[in-house]
């Protein structure tokens, strides 16, 4: 996936305003996310402006984003939706809009223009991914390395990670085979747009295990997303994979001598679904949100707070100054032109196809 910048005449704060009217919405939400500065970051961005532009209404943050699936199908179940907007990541989102628990919707219909005029659908581009996720922020597993551990030429392709000649130490990666198959048959010489062709066959899956075989005696196997920073800050690995976000924290935060590798950084979605069932008031107040809270200066907004790229095409001129630290953001967003000239979506519906199949032969290769 190629992300591209839409220029903007002015980078002047853009208020948008919704086509919804004020009668017969409700006056209360509640709104689901993850907790933590993520939610933090959305509260500041989203509903405290919001609520400032609106002092009628009530927000109730609920912290069940990861058992957002369950809840959704009991209530459901149950005939009683209490929620009337949920963040999900992408692959909740699809399993959510098949099971006709998310509202479908009509994105130049639901959501703003972009600030430069671009429709909402282009401004969103291939990031909607459901016909019922909303996206918001985009993330990235990518890899961090040790600054003072990888000489004098310091690893500008995803493919130093089997190169252990030049880069010589352990690494770290998922236990799990996603990310991990896709860039192995990248390394292995297999077009980008021809990974997830090649991966659906048993040939492709084998070909993407034995170049793992190349390093796997120099891997150390994480399963929490602290683990690679905590490796990398302890010099107990010359590169690792993690979250983009967790990397921003240990070479900003912590001060450690810690370098980013941009190049096939998997993307990642998280964004809204709207529960299916909410009363007519409900719905509309809570599509009034969604208008105000996804358009473009918005999204750019969030950025302040947390390091996870904007959805929008046109957000991304508009990111700024993180606002503790006063540090600019742009270069550490996974979605800044410099960082995403190459870049991996990860493929929700192959794997939902073939997770199954393929951990298990990842699984049984791990132990071999």
């Amino acid at each position: 996936m190629k992300i591209t910048t839409a220029l903007l005449a002015s980078t002047a704060l853009v208020v948008t305003l919704s086509p919804a009217t004020a009668q017969d919405m409700s006056n209360e939400m509640t709104i689901v996310s993850w907790g933590g500065a993520y939610q933090s970051s959305q509260q500041k961005a989203y509903s405290e402006p919001y609520v400032e532009m609106h002092p009628e209404v009530t927000v109730t943050w609920d912290e069940s984003s990861n058992e957002a699936v369950a809840k959704l199908r009991a209530m459901n179940e149950a005939g009683n939706i209490t929620w009337d907007l949920v963040d999900v990541v992408a692959a909740d989102a699809i399993r959510l809009c098949d099971e006709g628990l998310a509202m479908e919707y009509d994105p130049d219909d639901l959501l703003a223009e972009g600030a430069d005029g671009t429709s909402a659908e282009d401004d969103f581009g291939d990031l909607i991914v459901s016909d019922c996720f909303i996206p918001q922020i985009v993330y990235s597993t990518t890899f961090g390395y040790r600054t003072d551990m990888v000489g004098d030429t310091p690893p500008t392709e995803v493919c130093a990670v089997f190169d252990l000649e030049a880069y010589p130490g352990k690494r770290a990666l998922e236990k799990r085979p996603i990310n991990n198959m896709e860039w192995a048959l990248y390394c292995d010489g297999v077009a980008k747009d021809e990974i997830y062709d090649v991966l659906a066959t048993a040939e492709g899956q084998d070909q993407a295990l034995a170049k793992l075989d190349t390093i796997k005696d120099d891997v150390i196997w994480w399963s929490a997303g602290a683990d690679t920073p905590q490796l990398l800050a302890d010099g107990e690995v010359v590169m690792g994979s993690t979250y983009n976000g967790r990397l921003f924290s240990v070479i900003v935060d912590q001060e450690q001598p810690v370098g980013m590798l941009w190049d096939m950084q998997v993307f990642d979605l998280d964004g809204w679904i709207i529960p299916e069932g909410l009363s007519d008031e409900e719905l509309a107040r809570v599509k009034d949100f969604v208008f105000f809270a996804t358009d473009t200066q918005r999204l750019a907004d969030q950025s302040q707070y947390i390091s996870y790229g904007p959805a929008r095409l046109s957000s991304a001129p508009l990111v700024g100054q993180h606002a503790d630290l006063g540090i600019d953001m742009a270069p550490h967003m996974p979605t800044d032109p410099e960082n995403a000239k190459n870049t991996l979506l990860y493929n929700y519906e192959f794997w939902a196809d073939y997770r199954d199949d393929i951990d298990a032969k990842f699984q049984s290769w791990l132990v071999q």
